[in-house]
């Protein structure tokens, strides 16, 4: 195994919190030749931010992406989730669920489909800064978002150069944004801060986080939004499921998360039909990786800042390397961890 490959795993198993390391590597070139010895130019070895897996430092110069993604029925399969770092999802009216999903550590030429912002999305995207896209929404919520220091794109305002109808789908289900383009037109701004703690690819082995056995998990956002995770220890991922069919995404796999942090979360409703979830305060949580679930806490101080874990022991909950997604569970539904 190179020592690159060697040193970036014995890191990761540590657990260690450095955002980025310099790993000096020299390989000897068999000559007849004699040559002067001297030092190599070292090796910049980041760690994604988003993620917890090691990358090059120069490819996560940049913004990261959220952008509000649809899950009504003829918005499925949706276009690159799997390439996502961090996939959020929500209760909207009519019981369905909405997702926000994140991209920075490897940016699709397209995402979609593109729907419209929620109240509740400024303060799930907030703590990520970079750029947040979004179809349009209600004047209202589209003023909430715009108070965030994100910048926005939003379809409705847009020249045509990012955002476009895709041919092959139904409308309003066809509005795809071009993400890296995206990306590429706000280089400048900053790459977003760590959101989650990340440890070892089994993070939850500690006796202390009491961590049980898990098949499969079910979740109940409404009467009809009910999705699940299988665990495969073949991929060492969760698969997911909605409806009772296997979810997948436009590229025809399966939809997967390394991680799937469920949180309880109160609802409140202030816009008549359209629910608010309450991203703020503390509530009950599970983070269910490598085929175990550890129950906790999750706290948020503010809109600004990102959600944290603790478990039951007071530990600070870590995630597995990999990518996540966090349920937004409302209160009135459930989460079920079967061994």
């Amino acid at each position: 195994m190179p020592l690159v490959a060697i040193a970036a795993s014995a890191l990761l198993l540590s657990g260690c919190d450095a955002a980025s390391v310099d790993l000096v590597v020299g390989t000897p070139t068999p000559t007849s030749t004699p040559r002067p010895a001297g030092p190599e130019a070292p090796i910049a070895i980041a760690f994604a931010p988003l993620r917890g897996t090691p990358a090059e430092a120069d490819a996560l110069r940049h913004p990261s992406i959220a952008v509000k993604i649809d899950n009504h029925w003829d918005a499925r399969p949706q276009i690159a989730l799997n390439r996502a770092d961090i996939v959020f999802e929500e209760l909207v009216e009519g019981g369905l669920t909405r997702y926000l999903a994140v991209w920075h550590s490897d940016v699709p030429d397209v995402v979609g489909p593109v729907r419209s912002v929620r109240p509740m999305d400024p303060d799930i995207a907030g703590p990520f800064g970079g750029v947040i896209a979004y179809s349009g929404g209600q004047q209202y919520f589209v003023d909430l978002m715009h108070a965030t220091p994100l910048v926005n794109l939003v379809g409705d305002e847009d020249d045509g150069t990012l955002f476009e109808r895709a041919d092959d789908r139904p409308g309003p289900h066809d509005l795809v944004l071009a993400a890296a383009a995206a990306i590429a037109r706000n280089a400048g701004l900053p790459p977003p801060p760590v959101q989650f703690a990340y440890g070892t690819a089994d993070p939850l082995a500690a006796p202390a986080l009491s961590a049980v056995p898990t098949s499969r998990i079910e979740l109940v956002f409404s009467e009809s939004s009910h999705p699940s995770w299988e665990w495969d220890p073949m991929t060492y991922a969760w698969l997911r499921s909605q409806d009772g069919l296997p979810d997948l995404e436009a590229s025809g796999d399966r939809v997967r998360a390394t991680n799937v942090v469920t949180l309880r979360v109160a609802v409140e409703w202030p816009y008549e039909e359209v629910p608010l979830t309450v991203l703020a305060g503390a509530g009950e949580a599970w983070v269910s990786v490598g085929g175990r679930t550890a129950h906790g806490t999750w706290s948020k101080a503010d809109a600004g800042s990102p959600v944290e874990l603790t478990a039951d022991d007071g530990s600070r909950l870590r995630l597995a390397p990999g990518s996540t997604w966090v349920e937004l569970v409302p209160n009135e539904g459930s989460a079920s961890f079967a061994p």
